[in-house]
């Protein structure tokens, strides 16, 4: 294992001898596993259910379900079955929640294995906790860069105890440029940036979009961070309408979007494309739109046209998003396909693990992942930096249907492996 800061920091256990009585003594009392009857992995999860991200979890009721059913029977490692404990904690779209709740599952449970999806907002805080006790972490749903630097990570050295799946920046980028590569819509864009993780790694200079739009000869007029749930959006709509924008981007909540667009209809300002990431995600931001929300377009992570299955159940990424619209009778959502993902790795990281009891095992079992999910390939020997590995990445709008919208993919240059499904209209 890799020697950096975290290897001179307390572990689990000494931390453990300093906090209170009622923490330590699950860890006193607790029956080690060698002696149990039934061996069981106790896996820690922690996911935005309330809040203004809590678009990133509607699915993960059917999800959680779907993969306890899975796991219902055991995981076979070195021939024996292990049982699996999924213990979820909500973070309440709030950093400081999801830390508090990582460090409950990870001191409190002692789970064997944390793993988190859904913004930097919440798998930074958790894999903060997991790597300063020195636990397993999964990650994912977050571009890496917000994840890797967001965390002040060093390429060189990289991390322990975490490690992160999903796409990144470049590639939101190459989506982008691809998607707004129209004939009839300048290249004056209007960016539109929180001042939070996501919207600082979108929005910085060297290593966010301004850099790439101006070597594509794109003008970004960018006004500067807002704060996350503004009532106001008048001075970034002046300075776009100012500068002629005629595309707008950047990385917004859905409460915040919602303003900014109806303000957009107030103030007569009409861009002719607007891709904006993480609001304009899910359906039902879209259908909250009503006719507005038709031809507004956003990067694509997951569809269940994207032609990979799934490793535990062999299941289509169609046969995925269709049993779960069956289920709830609510439209398909993007998330679904990585939080199922999320427990194919963690599954295959349970079967090869050499020593269950040992978190080092468990650590080597991570780093050598080379697996087929619903999502892509996940193979942490292959990432842009160590703890980190990718997965594909394409653009799209979402265009109404009868009485509903489709996503659909139009732009497809950083995966061309992932078909597109019809042709951009502008706005």
């Amino acid at each position: 294992m890799t020697k950096s800061a975290a290897s001179n920091r307390p572990t689990r256990r000494a931390f453990l001898t300093g906090v209170s009585a009622t923490l330590a003594a699950p860890a006193i009392m607790r029956h080690t596993r060698a002696y149990a009857q039934n061996p069981v992995v106790k896996v820690g999860h922690v996911s935005p259910r309330t809040g203004p991200l809590a678009g990133f979890a509607e699915a993960d009721e059917h999800v959680l379900g779907a993969i306890e059913t899975i796991f219902s029977g055991g995981l076979e490692n070195n021939g024996k079955s292990y049982g699996v404990e999924i213990i979820s904690k909500d973070s309440q779209s709030n950093p400081n929640r999801a830390a508090e709740v990582a460090a409950d599952l990870i001191l409190g449970e002692e789970v064997d294995i944390i793993v988190a999806a859904s913004t930097p907002d919440t798998t930074n805080p958790v894999a903060d906790q997991a790597e300063v006790n020195e636990v397993p972490c999964i990650t994912t749903d977050c571009p890496w860069q917000p994840y890797f630097f967001g965390r002040a990570g060093d390429p060189a050295v990289g991390f322990d105890y975490t490690y992160h799946f999903f796409w990144g920046l470049e590639d939101v980028i190459a989506a982008f440029l691809d998607l707004w590569d129209h004939p009839d819509v300048s290249k004056a864009i209007g960016g539109i940036f929180p001042n939070d993780a996501d919207g600082n790694a979108w929005g910085d200079p060297e290593l966010g979009l301004p850099k790439p739009l101006a070597g594509a000869g794109f003008t970004l007029t960018d006004p500067g961070r807002y704060q996350p749930l503004n009532d106001d959006f008048t001075s970034q709509i002046s300075a776009f309408k100012q500068a002629g924008c005629e595309i707008v981007t950047g990385n917004m909540i859905p409460p915040d979007f919602a303003t900014f667009w109806a303000q957009c209809a107030q103030q007569g300002f009409s861009p002719k494309i607007v891709t904006i990431g993480k609001a304009l995600l899910f359906p039902s931001v879209i259908e909250s739109l009503g006719d507005r929300g038709d031809g507004l377009t956003t990067e694509i992570w997951w569809t269940p046209n994207h032609p990979f299955s799934s490793s535990l159940t062999g299941e289509s990424s169609k046969a995925l998003a269709d049993s779960y619209v069956a289920a709830t009778g609510r439209p398909w959502t993007q998330p679904i396909g990585f939080k199922h993902a999320l427990f194919e790795v963690t599954a295959d990281v349970i079967r090869r693990a050499a020593d269950l009891d040992d978190p080092a095992a468990i650590l080597d079992a991570i780093r050598t992942t080379d697996i087929q999910t619903i999502v892509g390939g996940v193979n942490w020997a292959a990432g842009p930096v160590k703890n980190v590995t990718k997965t594909p990445l394409v653009a799209g709008q979402w265009q109404k249907t009868g009485d509903g919208f489709d996503l659909v993919v139009t732009s497809n240059a950083p995966a061309p492996e992932i078909a597109i499904g019809g042709e951009l209209k502008l706005l």
